[in-house]
């Protein structure tokens, strides 16, 4: 059986404790045995996040000893898959540089602040995890964020759409979903979940259902099975597959 842990807390106004319910819900309909915690201690043990499958971390705005950000970067580089939403995962620990290099982003804004009506634009590309996907409209905080280059971009939104001081720059379209690597790990996602409604829309718990399984299944890729000292050969799931 495959393992998750989930781990939630910081800031209250983004619900952690309600959106780490609904990825429990998601885990558990797809076969996963889930783990829930509301402490960062629960990244104390390196070696055993090791053995999981996927981590969840649902927390914004904390601070972070240093050794747990290395932990769960160990733990990533060897296949452990890292997946999360909005503030809970690139806005977790603004001081800490490499959570943001290791995740992909970090936020920086959101003009207009919540209930701000925009276009989320799937950008159909090599990425499975998009697939038969359409463009969607959502009303919440519109995320402005400063984005690792080396991502893999499978959803944006157009700025600007609210006023503020970056109205007079050229249009850009910046990135709402990605995919990265993180050693022979897999890294997802989503600027969306302002609140647990958000996290609840269809387009958007079908995005996260994806990114979410598709993290979990790092541990199965040559890459992965080839460090860990298993066999070369490989005939499992590949990237093309959630």
């Amino acid at each position: 059986m495959r393992r998750a842990l989930i781990v939630w807390g910081g800031w209250d106004g983004h619900e952690p404790e309600q959106v780490a319910g609904i990825f429990e819900n998601i885990l558990k309909e797809h076969g996963f045995q889930v783990e829930v915690s509301d402490t960062l201690d629960a990244f104390q043990d390196g070696a055993r996040l090791k053995e999981l499958d996927l981590i969840v971390p649902v927390w914004t705005m904390g601070e972070i000893p240093g050794e747990y950000v290395k932990n769960v970067s160990e733990a990533v580089q060897a296949g452990t898959g890292l997946a999360g939403c909005h503030g809970g995962m690139c806005d977790a620990f603004r001081t800490n540089v490499d959570w943001q290099f290791m995740t992909g982003g970090q936020w920086v804004a959101h003009p207009g602040n919540d209930g701000v009506e925009y276009t989320v634009e799937i950008k159909h590309s090599s990425s499975p995890l998009v697939e038969g996907m359409s463009h969607f409209a959502v009303k919440s905080e519109q995320y402005y964020l400063h984005v690792d280059p080396a991502v893999e971009v499978l959803a944006t939104t157009r700025f600007p759409t609210a006023d503020g001081p970056h109205r007079l720059n050229s249009p850009v379209d910046m990135p709402v979903v990605w995919t990265k690597r993180w050693g022979t790990g897999r890294v997802y996602y989503n600027a969306l979940g302002h609140h647990a409604d958000i996290v609840d829309m269809p387009e958007v718990r079908e995005l996260m259902t994806r990114g979410l399984l598709w993290a979990a299944g790092g541990k199965n890729t040559p890459e992965a099975i080839e460090a860990a000292g298993g066999p070369s050969s490989y005939s499992g799931m590949d990237d093309s597959q959630v």
